[in-house]
């Protein structure tokens, strides 16, 4: 019997030495076999006008320098037609590329791209040319104030009868998720979103998330509660319930098809009018409900998002504490005089609806920018082919508030956690949560 045991004990060993040389065998790797950086002479990619730029390429394989492949580049203004397309062979694992300067204000572009193994490579590098003396080519309009006061009383005149309805599959033990309907403007315009709230009984600041381009569901997000936020994301768009099936959901997107520029021949009929004033009305919610804390209220979101809790944060005074990333909306009739513009890139490479040039101006964030009056904290990435950071920058610099800037080079149309963490930190260190 002992026998037995020492034969089914020996096969076992095999078996799972065999289970580790296996696994060794065929492991995942733990880096990319091509590496590659990126770098430019200065590190932060901040030049001054007239000054020359260049950047770096590194590339290894396995560990070793990467020899005699070629690189295909691009050079010019941000988001305008190169200037320049050439090529540079990598030597002993290292290229460089001349970008060249700017004589105003303003980002240049480079984009490179090579083959290793048969595999395709690319990358993009912006750099600023005194980003700090951007400005926008956006008129201010003489009655701008008035034009959004009598938008905010329209909205206002609406009672917001909220509908809060309790979602116990999607809370959690701390915190409660809702559904919430609310009015926010004249004929039946209404909103949904969730709304999260710490289980505590304790009274929390608010936070609202407005949200980024499209119509996309809008799911419920409990960890900001759990920091001690009763938090608020919307859907900007009417009837587009997050609780509907998908068939029905996906109808409800699509009648808003195409809404960036909806309405555009008038500053009246725009439908961002409504979201807009939407959006002011939703902190009146926050600031209706028992549990706020009576004195803080923050707003922060990415993309259309950031732009949103600007405009938000300039519409409704009750805001104290504005974080935006990577703002759309901003500078939009760059395009038209040569330099890149924002988000959603109007009068890029197509005309627009007559009327639009004299619309925008009472849309652009640059103009809310000039009359937030609370704190923010300003974060976007100077790789973001979405909304250009020439545009991101035009509208920082208008900001006469307290400010913070954090600025992440090498990041796109997303943000890093940690700016998003230092963002947050922030937040609560202004509201006296730490």
């Amino acid at each position: 019997m002992n026998t037995d045991i020492n034969k089914l004990s020996a096969l076992f060993l095999a078996l799972c030495m065999g289970g580790a040389v296996a696994e060794a065998q065929f492991s995942a790797p733990k880096r990319a076999y091509l590496e590659s950086l990126v770098t430019t002479d200065h590190p932060d990619r901040i030049y001054r006008t007239g000054e020359n730029a260049t950047v770096t390429v590194q590339a290894f394989k396995g560990g070793l320098p990467v020899d005699s492949v070629w690189i295909r580049y691009s050079v010019g203004d941000e988001m305008m037609p190169p200037e320049r397309k050439d090529s540079v062979m990598i030597l002993g694992g290292k290229a460089t590329i001349d970008l060249g300067t700017r004589n105003l204000p303003g980002f240049r572009t480079c984009n490179l791209r090579y083959t290793v193994y048969d595999k395709n490579h690319s990358d993009i590098v912006k750099v600023g040319y005194d980003p700090e003396k951007i400005e926008s080519f956006i008129s201010d309009p003489k009655d701008f104030d008035k034009f959004w006061r009598q938008a905010l009383k329209e909205a206002a005149a609406v009672d917001l009868a909220p509908e809060i309805t309790p979602l116990p599959e999607k809370s959690t033990e701390t915190v409660e998720v809702s559904k919430v309907k609310i009015n926010v403007g004249p004929n039946g315009r209404h909103i949904y979103g969730y709304l999260a709230r710490p289980r505590d009984g304790k009274e929390h600041p608010v936070l609202f998330c407005p949200p980024g381009a499209g119509a996309n569901r809008t799911t419920p997000y409990t960890a900001y509660s759990d920091m001690g936020f009763i938090y608020l994301n919307i859907n900007i768009h009417d009837g587009c319930d997050p609780e509907l099936g998908e068939e029905e959901f996906q109808a409800a997107k699509e009648r808003v098809n195409d809404y960036n520029r909806r309405g555009i021949e008038s500053p009246d009929s725009f439908y961002y009018k409504s979201v807009y004033a939407g959006c002011a009305r939703c902190i009146d919610f926050l600031c209706s409900l028992p549990d706020w804390d009576g004195k803080n209220v923050g707003v922060t979101g990415g993309s259309q998002g950031g732009a949103l809790s600007i405009i938000t944060a300039a519409l409704n005074p009750k805001v104290t504490a504005c974080s935006p990333f990577y703002p759309a909306l901003c500078d939009l009739t760059g395009f038209l005089n040569g330099r890149a513009g924002g988000w959603p890139k109007y009068f890029r490479g197509r005309e627009e609806a007559k009327g639009a040039e004299e619309t925008l101006p009472y849309y652009d964030v640059v103009n809310f920018a000039k009359r937030v009056k609370c704190p923010v904290f300003y974060s976007f990435g100077f790789n973001d082919e979405t909304c250009s950071p020439t545009s991101t920058y035009a509208a920082y610099n208008a900001i006469t508030a307290p400010k913070r800037l954090a600025v992440t080079p090498t990041s796109g149309h997303w943000r890093f956690p940690e700016t998003n963490d230092e963002s947050v930190e922030w937040m609560m260190k202004l509201f006296g949560m730490k």
